[in-house]
């Protein structure tokens, strides 16, 4: 008899989730969300945050901060003076543009490739590119890349966690190597996203943060350790040391002699989604999808990788918590959407199966669906999910 999948406590996120849900008084996210706080009256920190930024941020002085900030680092050579992180979406597309623009730098876009490019992710890639930024992209060793992609999906729950360990590290090393001190990503997803909230008066985050806040917890060397020891399809013949480099941040001594640091464009501008996308479309000819996203009713966040959906439906599993919920928690927060409006939006699409690239999902990690199941139930908590008449649903809905 074929042996149940059980999976590993690589993902050390989980043990800490509260056992009875709560959802925020003012927007949809639940206290299932890793790190997120709750005040006395029941609000989320990314509530908050939304209300601190409001009120409590005087912008005028950030973007002074800003101003400084480029003063001191613009080269007058013609070379690069910032690296910037980029798919060609619409956030990284508006902070490129700004930094080049309107302050004047010297953009060096830098691309970790995609698992599976959409055909607009990769037109979106172009067109930014096309809109005047020279682009770095890496395409890590495939073998390689798709073995950890199944390694991540069945023991962290996330096949999409092997493209963020490169998408945290590759600009660091791309700034090492071409001695640019200075590198800017989007938003501080913890601050805005209801994470951990004390980055909010911080305009960087130091890279020793990154296991903890935005790796589950889980080192490469503690993934890959585990990878050929318990699974067949893993092995050490897959790949050579080199083809590691760019999943792990480079040496500490480097970033911290040449003083590289990453910051992050939100402590600057008030960061709103919407209004990025406006502005993409205005200056890079940023294209919206002509449809929805499965699991959610935008068009216009995270088309560039087939393998987008499941990443977001993986979440739904594990915390109750999909791509809707999101976006919903974003608007609310933004004064574009109720409450009530917000709980009837995620109420339909929250934990949508995204069937689209679904095939896609199991031809790259080389599993069946029969195996893709047996992963999935595994990581739905007693806590969170129950079976009724055959079928798994949710123990506590939106309230």
């Amino acid at each position: 008899m074929k042996e149940k999948f059980k999976r590993s406590g690589l993902e050390k996120q989980i043990p800490n989730l509260p056992q009875e849900v709560k959802y925020c008084s003012k927007c949809v996210v639940s206290n299932q969300r890793p790190r997120i706080m709750f005040d006395d009256d029941g609000v989320c920190c990314g509530c908050k945050n939304a209300e601190y930024k409001q009120n409590g941020i005087d912008w005028e002085k950030r973007e002074k901060e800003l101003q400084e900030l480029c003063d001191k680092h613009r080269r007058s050579d013609g070379y690069w003076d910032v690296v910037i992180p980029s798919s060609g979406g619409k956030d990284s597309a508006f902070v490129a543009h700004q930094l080049k623009h309107k302050y004047g730098m010297n953009p060096l876009t830098v691309t970790w490739s995609p698992f599976l490019y959409t055909d607009i992710g990769y037109r979106n890639f172009q067109n930014l590119r096309d809109a005047g930024f020279t682009n770095l992209k890496c395409s890590p060793n495939g073998k390689l890349h798709r073995k950890l992609a199944r390694l991540c999906f069945e023991e962290l729950g996330d096949a999409f966690h092997a493209f963020v360990m490169g998408q945290l590290h590759y600009a660091l090393h791309i700034a090492n190597k071409f001695d640019i001190d200075l590198v800017f990503y989007g938003e501080n997803g913890e601050v805005e996203y209801a994470g951990d909230p004390s980055g909010a008066d911080r305009p960087y985050r130091p890279v020793s943060e990154f296991t903890h806040n935005l790796l589950k917890g889980c080192t490469l060397e503690e993934l890959i350790e585990y990878g050929l020891k318990n699974k067949d399809y893993f092995t050490k013949d897959d790949y050579q040391d080199c083809d590691l480099i760019f999943y792990n941040p480079p040496p500490k001594e480097d970033v911290e002699k040449k003083d590289i640091k990453i910051h992050y464009y939100s402590y600057y501008h008030k960061w709103i989604p919407q209004e990025n996308y406006y502005y993409a479309v205005e200056n890079t000819n940023f294209e919206a999808n002509p449809e929805r996203s499965e699991g959610t009713y935008s068009k216009y966040a995270s088309l560039d990788d087939r393998l987008d959906g499941m990443h977001y439906y993986m979440r739904y599993i594990k915390f109750g918590l999909g791509r809707a919920i999101e976006d919903v928690s974003h608007e609310i927060r933004a004064g574009h959407l109720t409450r009530e409006e917000g709980i009837a939006l995620a109420s339909r699409y929250d934990g949508e199966f995204p069937k689209k690239y679904f095939k896609d999902f199991l031809e790259y990690l080389d599993i069946t669906e029969e195996h893709f199941w047996e992963v999935v139930d595994s990581y739905r908590l007693p806590h969170l999910w129950e079976q009724v008449n055959g079928v798994w649903q949710l123990k506590s809905r939106i309230v």
